[in-house]
């Protein structure tokens, strides 16, 4: 019996190491990376119509040579973003059947897990019917199916011209819906509306009776915030962390927040967002607490059209679960929001309203560069060229903006101011590579205006252009041709302007609270476009928002801690404002009653003065996190 017993500890003993060894093998396995190759992870969107912009993800695509399309449809023109992207305009010629997507090198091939299908718009009807009555600045619902593919809508503008409102510019977009605002200076009268589609097909809208936005009052969005993250919750991880409820419906206390049942039926049956901050790569499920049922289906990831990018890191999303099986089960199970990649920062609900009284429309110039003359006429020369901060390393511009303000360029409506009597435009990239609408622009071309005292003004529209929106990065924009001098670069908006309504708050920087609390860093550092080389600072303003920091009066409110102690000062730290910090107690914090204050800030005067275009401003000290800045017009 001994001799069996210390056979059977010897056989436990042998047993025990061969199970760890096992158990190692298996870690070891699912520690080492795997080389994927050519491989498609996921593309977007799964439903497509010829001329929609798709994103393929995924690994190994530096060699990729072609993409096939259902019924072998292949494309070789697409862009290369990085090894594990690339992005493509889809094309016509595949059946509504559809099928997979290939990607093809020289020796591989991928093919990816879900088919594509061809969608096909069809609109069932509108919220307005034909013989009504709609104002400037009211919504217009379109109803139907995959009106996700409708890319404009064309109204009259107040001279009675054709304008486009592009997609870009819907209040909202969904598969079934699409909102848009009509023009606040819409055409007074009776007309007839066109939808235009990426593949090409064009509706009527039926025949509606528009007048131009009342000067009595206006429509503003109001946001009702009904949740918002205090900063200790972290990015969502596969957690059950983002939990909502029902109130009264939490008795294991597994939610975050919970809420009144008026807020929770709105939740149920209309739409709300949320505001997010998101990595490179976003995955998001939005489930229940039991992780029972998918909204949509399936998980909402990078490049899915329902994320809808800030331009500021953030992003947000429109939730609406009208016939999704989610409904039914939110009060017992709650909402969750999980996944990995992002962090959910605010819920909150969206409502249009109108607001009685007597005000104006303006339109308000926002300049982005002034030439001061020494650069002379442009004549075949290269000269007035401009660029995106940091992407200058030759010093070839002769100004570059920030992100947000070349993400603007690129995206939205932009004029030029120049000189001459009979100009000959092209506007194309550093290299020359691509020319603007596809020719050069004379005098007569309905781009073209002329001022009638020796200028003309050029306006500009680079978002359809996609060939030429792929190089700028890159390459740079270029105003060349002949027999003109740029003067000024700017944009134009119109704002509602109250009677008698006093000054308007004009913020030129809002902290997203990635950057944190100042803590005798240099983080908080801002400076004029064009003098930031090495990128150094958080943000840079153009020239005339810059001339009201050095030159007027601008205010900065922040949030602050128990004891807070500011230091303004230049980036290199040669010398601080008023001469010394300006602590807790001090009379020009002023306290807002919520948590931040606001000062009121003035250089005149000051060493610092001259020090700012060569050393730019910071905001240092300890205590307290920057929220925006601003001035008053």
């Amino acid at each position: 019996m001994v001799i069996m017993k210390k056979l059977f500890n010897y056989f436990c003993v042998l047993l025990t190491f061969a199970l760890l060894g096992s158990v190692s093998a298996c870690i070891e396995n699912i520690d080492a990376p795997e080389d994927l190759g050519l491989n498609i992870k996921v593309f977007f969107p799964t439903k497509v119509v010829p001329g929609v912009q798709m994103t393929i993800n995924g690994s190994g695509f530096s060699n990729v040579k072609e993409i096939v399309f259902p019924d072998n449809v292949t494309v070789t023109s697409f862009k290369l973003v990085s090894d594990d992207m690339i992005r493509v305009t889809a094309p016509a010629g595949f059946s509504a059947g559809g099928g997979k997507l290939i990607l093809r090198t020289a020796d591989d091939q991928a093919e990816s897990r879900l088919p594509m299908t061809l969608g096909k718009t069809e609109i069932s009807g509108y919220s307005k019917q034909a013989g009504e009555s709609i104002q400037g600045g009211e919504q217009l619902t379109i109803y139907g199916k995959d009106l996700e593919f409708i890319s404009g809508v064309e109204l009259l503008d107040a001279d009675g011209n054709p304008s486009l409102i592009t997609d870009a510019s819907f209040y909202r977009k969904g598969t079934s819906s699409v909102i848009i605002y009509i023009p606040k200076k819409v055409y007074e009268g009776t007309f007839v509306g066109k939808v235009f589609t990426f593949d090409g097909k064009v509706f009527e809208m039926p025949e509606l009776s528009y007048t131009p936005a009342s000067e009595g009052g206006h429509w503003e969005t109001v946001k009702t915030t009904i949740w918002k993250n205090d900063g200790s919750h972290g990015a969502a991880n596969w957690d059950g962390v983002y939990r909502f409820g029902l109130d009264g419906h939490d008795g294991n206390n597994e939610c975050l927040a919970t809420f009144p049942a008026d807020v929770w039926d709105k939740i149920k049956t209309g739409t709300f967002y949320m505001l997010a901050q998101g990595s490179d790569w976003v995955q998001m499920r939005i489930t229940t607490g039991w992780w029972s049922t998918t909204w949509t289906g399936e998980d909402i990831m990078t490049g899915n059209e329902r994320i809808i990018d800030n331009g500021d890191g953030t992003y947000y999303i429109a939730i609406n679960f009208e016939g999704d099986p989610i409904l039914d089960m939110l009060d017992d199970q709650h909402l969750l929001l999980t996944g990995s990649g992002y962090t959910p920062l605010e819920l909150y609900f969206e409502e249009q309203e109108w607001v009685d009284g007597g005000g104006h429309w303006e339109t308000v110039k926002t300049s982005l560069w002034k030439g001061d003359g020494s650069a002379g006429a442009v004549s075949w020369s290269g000269q007035y060229r401009f660029g995106l901060d940091g992407n200058d390393s030759n010093n070839e511009c002769i100004a570059t903006f920030a992100q947000d303000i070349w993400d603007k360029l690129k995206s939205e409506t932009f004029y030029l101011l120049l000189e001459s009597t009979d100009p000959q435009i092209r506007v194309t990239t550093g290299w020359w590579s691509t020319t603007w609408t596809g020719e050069d622009i004379f005098a007569g071309n309905e781009r073209l205006k002329d001022n009638g005292d020796g200028t003309f003004t050029l306006t500009v529209n680079l978002s359809e252009d996609q060939a030429l929106l792929d190089l700028l990065d890159q390459q740079h924009l270029l105003f060349t041709g002949d027999r003109y001098t740029p003067l000024e670069l700017y944009f134009e908006e119109e704002v509602w302007v109250e009677e008698g309504g006093g000054a308007k708050e004009v913020v030129f920087w809002q902290g997203d609270g990635s950057a944190g609390e100042v803590n005798w860093n240099g983080v908080y550092r801002f400076g004029l476009d064009g003098n930031d080389t090495n990128n150094e600072c958080l943000a840079t303003f153009p020239a005339d928002v810059w001339e009201v920091i050095k030159n007027g009066t601008f205010y900065l409110t922040a949030k602050g801690s128990d004891w807070v102690q500011m230091r303004i000062t230049t980036g290199w730290w040669s010398t601080t404002w008023t001469g010394e910090d300006i602590s807790t107690g001090n009379d020009r914090i002023g306290d807002n009653g919520d948590g931040t204050f606001t000062i009121e800030l003035n250089f005149e005067g000051d060493p610092i003065l001259d020090l700012l275009d060569a050393q730019h401003l910071l905001f240092t000290g300890s205590g307290y996190t920057p929220l925006k800045l601003f001035y008053y017009k």
